[in-house]
């Protein structure tokens, strides 16, 4: 089945929703994962979040056919979240969704990866991207 990465829009929105559900439970389950969650929606409740990141163009989907089966939230320069869902996993969904924005005239020099997370660092390392920053917080 073809595989699409793309710039999200308004028709996505029902799928990012159910998608950004899923992520947020797996995310919350990592260390740090929570602090993470609170940066991403500064203060917003889930479906607020996600209409003001579509609206910014911030949203990257990559679709099997024509569903959409994961996301990448882009700030400026970093890939603040990563996501495929579980029965997509290790098909080359995420190496694909980093790639498009590699593609990007301006594109992202950092991404986001939670302690522990081995598969996400891994991707990022077979970019040729290197851990370079630790975040320490209080609480």
């Amino acid at each position: 089945m073809p595989v699409l990465v793309r710039p999200a829009t308004p028709l996505d929105a029902d799928a990012l929703a159910g998608l950004w559900g899923d992520a947020a439970r797996e995310c919350a389950q990592h260390r740090g994962g929570r602090a993470l969650l609170e940066d991403l929606l500064a203060g917003r409740d889930d479906a607020g979040a996600l209409r003001d990141a579509l609206a910014a163009g911030e949203l990257v989907v990559v679709l099997e056919g024509e569903v959409p089966v994961g996301f990448a939230w882009r700030r400026g320069a970093l890939i603040a979240a990563l996501y495929v869902a579980r029965g997509q996993r290790r098909r080359g969904h995420a190496r694909s969704l980093v790639a498009g924005l590699l593609a990007d005239p301006h594109p992202p020099t950092d991404g986001y990866a939670l302690p522990g997370d081995r598969a996400t660092k891994s991707l990022y390392e077979s970019i040729g991207w290197k851990a370079r920053l630790l975040t320490m917080r209080a609480g």
